[in-house]
């Protein structure tokens, strides 16, 4: 079984910075793309970062700037520094990674999601 667990969630005042966390553990064999979605109320979620084992990396166009993403693929966790926070980043933020996982001759690999954190930006 694997899990997602995420941490760093918080209410911040605008202008202010919060840094996610998620950490994947369980039989894992490797992890390939792992990133960052977030949903707010009434609306769909929708990607704000990804990276890939290699490190290369993607962002929502209008987060580029204020928001950065890395992985530590020594202990299967990544990250989201997020600076210069607005009202509108105001969200659930969900852990996502395509993880090949399994024991012996079952393997299989497929995408996981954490449990989500609320960030909160207001004043």
């Amino acid at each position: 079984q694997v899990q997602l667990v995420e941490s760093g969630g918080g209410l911040v005042q605008p202008g202010g910075s919060l840094r996610l966390s998620c950490a994947a553990s369980g039989s894992i064999l490797s992890i390939y793309t792992m990133g960052w979605y977030r949903q707010a109320p009434g609306k769909q979620r929708e990607l704000v970062a990804t990276i890939t084992n290699i490190g290369s990396t993607n962002y929502e166009d209008s987060l580029k700037g204020r928001f950065t993403i890395s992985r530590d693929n020594a202990k299967n966790t990544v990250s989201l520094q997020m600076n210069s926070l607005k009202p509108e980043d105001t969200a659930v933020y969900y852990c996502y990674a395509n993880i090949e996982s399994g024991m012996g001759s079952v393997v299989r690999l497929r995408n996981y999601w954490g449990q989500g954190t609320q960030v909160t930006v207001s004043s």
